[in-house]
This record gives C-alpha cells, sequence and structure tokens, in this order.
C-alpha cells in the first residue's frame, strides 16, 4: 500500500483465518520502505504533469519498488513463497476524480515477475466505473475485521487525506457508512515543506505545539464545498495540492501579519483536526463512543490532542492500543481486498461508494511460478 502521505510503501504479510463467526486476520511481517527524496519528486512532478514515456517508465519503476517491499516482508516474516496465495497491490494514485476517473500506478506484471506469485491490482476501478467514489475501500476491512462486539465503533486514518468508517457491533457491514473528511497529514506536510526545507513533515508534532492557530483561517477553509458535501464522496491531492497550501500560508499571514512558522503549522493541524470533528458533527447520527486513529497523522502527538479537543465527549485512542501498529492497517485491508478477490466476493460497500451495485475488485496477473528471481 502506498498512499496520498507520499511517504512510501507498506507491506503486509496477513493470515486469515474464520473464528467464532468472524474473519481473522493475523499480522505475521510487516515493512514499511520510505520513498527517496528523488521518488517523492517524481510522484509529485507526475501528478501536476508528464510525456507518455515518462508516465510509462514511471509506472514499471513504481512496480519495481512495490516489488521490492514485497520481497523485503516476505523474507521478513520467514514465511515461503509457496504459502502466499496472492499479493494486493494498492498502487501509487497519481490522479482521483470519480466518478469520472481514477488511476493508480504500479505495474503489476513486475510485481507478478519479481515474486512468481500471482498479483491482484487495480482495485478502485470497477468501482468508479459503476459511478462510484472508487474510495474509501479500507471500510469493509474496518468492519470485518476491527469492529467492536458491543458497540459502534469510528475508524479514522490520516494519511494524506483523512478518511473516516463508522462500524456497528460484531463484524457485519450493514449499515457501514464512510468517507473522504478532507486532508489528513498533506496540509500539514506541505506547508513544513514550504515553510523549512530541511523537513520533511512535523516532527513528532513539535511545530504545531509551539504555535498558535489563526483560527479565522481555519474558518474560512471549512467553508469550502467539500466539507458541506454530504457523503458518499472522496478527494485528494487534486484539491488539496500546492496552489492549496500557497494560498493556505498567504492567507495565514495575511490574516495574522507576522505569523511564524510555528503558527501557520499549527493552523494546518487545526484544520485537520476539526475538519474530523466537523465531519462527525454533519454526518455521523450514530452513537458514537469510540474513535481508533490510523495512520501517519495518529502518530503526531500536536494533532491527535486538537481531535481529542475538538470531540471532547469521545475516547480517542490508537489503532495501535488495541491491535497492531497501525501504519500496517492499509495494507492489511488490501490484503482482505485480495483475498476477496480470490473468492470472488464484492469488495466494494455501496453505500460507502456510492457505485451501482457491488462489484469485484481488482484485475489479475497470474504469474508463472518459475519466474521469480
Amino acid at each position: 500500500m502506498s498512499g496520498t502521505s507520499l511517504d512510501g510503501v507498506s507491506a503486509a504479510v496477513v493470515r486469515f483465518a474464520d473464528r467464532d463467526g468472524r474473519l481473522h486476520a493475523e499480522l505475521i511481517g510487516f515493512v514499511n520502505t520510505r520513498y527517496t527524496l528523488e521518488q517523492r519528486d517524481r510522484l509529485l512532478r507526475a501528478m501536476t504533469g508528464g510525456t507518455a514515456a515518462e508516465y510509462s517508465r514511471l509506472a514499471f519503476d513504481v512496480g519495481h519498488w512495490l516489488a521490492d517491499a514485497a520481497i523485503a516482508v516476505i523474507a521478513e516474516a520467514g514465511v515461503a513463497k509457496r504459502e502466499i496465495r496472492a499479493i494486493g497491490s494498492h498502487g501509487q494514485t497519481l490522479w482521483h476524480d470519480p466518478p469520472a476517473s481514477t488511476w493508480q500506478l504500479g505495474e503489476s506484471a513486475v510485481i507478478a515477475e519479481r515474486t512468481g506469485i500471482d498479483v491482484v491490482a487495480d482495485f478502485r476501478v470497477a468501482d468508479v466505473a459503476a459511478g462510484g467514489q472508487g474510495a474509501p475501500l479500507v471500510p469493509i476491512a474496518d468492519a470485518m475485521l476491527w469492529s467492536a462486539d458491543k458497540h459502534w465503533r469510528v475508524l479514522q486514518n490520516i494519511g494524506g487525506i483523512g478518511n473516516v468508517t463508522v462500524v456497528p457491533p460484531r463484524g457485519t457491514t450493514e449499515g457501514v457508512r464512510a468517507f473522504d473528511t478532507g486532508p489528513g497529514v498533506a496540509v500539514i506536510d506541505g506547508v513544513v515543506r514550504a515553510l523549512d526545507q530541511a523537513l520533511l513533515y512535523d516532527v513528532d508534532g513539535k511545530l504545531a505545539g509551539a504555535g498558535t492557530t489563526v483560527d479565522a483561517v481555519v474558518d474560512e477553509l471549512l467553508s469550502d464545498p467539500y466539507f458541506r458535501q454530504p457523503p458518499p464522496k472522496s478527494t485528494g491531492r487534486e484539491l488539496f495540492d500546492a496552489a492549496y497550501i500557497a494560498r493556505f500560508i498567504d492567507r495565514c499571514r495575511l490574516s495574522r501579519p507576522g505569523a511564524t512558522t510555528a503558527d501557520i503549522v499549527a493552523t494546518a493541524t487545526a484544520l485537520t483536526a476539526r475538519s474530523i470533528a466537523d465531519a462527525y458533527r454533519r454526518f455521523l447520527p450514530e452513537p458514537i463512543s469510540e474513535v481508533l486513529l490510523s495512520g501517519g497523522g495518529a502518530r503526531n502527538p500536536a494533532l491527535a490532542q486538537m481531535i481529542e479537543k475538538s470531540m471532547p465527549n469521545v475516547v480517542v485512542r490508537k489503532f495501535d492500543e488495541l491491535f497492531f501498529d497501525g501504519e500496517a492497517k492499509e495494507a492489511v485491508a488490501f490484503a482482505l481486498l485480495a483475498r476477496l478477490f480470490v473468492e470472488g466476493r464484492a469488495g466494494n460497500l455501496v453505500a460507502v461508494t456510492g457505485a451501482k451495485g457491488p462489484r469485484l475488485l481488482g484485475k489479475l496477473t497470474p504469474a508463472t511460478p518459475s519466474s521469480s528471481r
């Protein structure tokens, strides 16, 4: 899995088992490989323009990066390749504009050739072709694998984009609702990089913790039509892009002359926290008592504290506290989607994506067993 935060590739080895009438996922290997600055810059450039030759080469190169991650995590887990039924590969999103189109790069044939294992990839397009948002796709895993036994639970992922899933008890997918809440760390990271080229992100939330929020800017930005739009909905870097970040910084400086770097980063962090809380108030009528945070943003103490402050009547915890490393969560979810594909079962939730109906998600690239090297 490589997400909108563009930080790297998360690879997981997962063993699924049915017990007590529920599906369980055992994480037996996890590797998080960060993109180099050169790799990240190539992806960012590709999101704003490029030639056919550049896109073709990038698709194959990303396939090699994903294959490297798969090979590394298989070795880390100590599992024989013959035991692995399939590799589920999300790829790297370059463009997401539902219901018109969505585009994830990472040539699956490269992964299959390098590993000698069948690959299921390109999960989003079938849902978009059926009129859906193609996102979020993780909610089926949230419901099947990580619901509570007796109460409704909310799972909030904070990658580049924030997305929320509200799930009823006991693993049922009926009643599940989910959507993208808005920016996760995309705006925070973008602001940090624009203001301090020595940093890639706000390490441990120290900048945000040292700054004072420019509340007027957050109030203004939360009036954007996306935040008021009812689900199903999804978004991406197409909205929260470099131009958005430049305008964000200008607004902060105009609203508060002399605003420091810490103030502007704190304001970006507050935008994410308040957009999450605002989405809950607007669109989640369910009896919510618990929120589990995952993704890179969950490791930002300043962001986590702002989220807690914005929702004083809800218990906010890290996904890690109940399950496993939250950084592995989405990779495990796409392993589940690959498993559902292999079993011939739909992977989308119509109430979440707005598609015309259940769809088998993914495309199979079969491997020749002798191809691994």
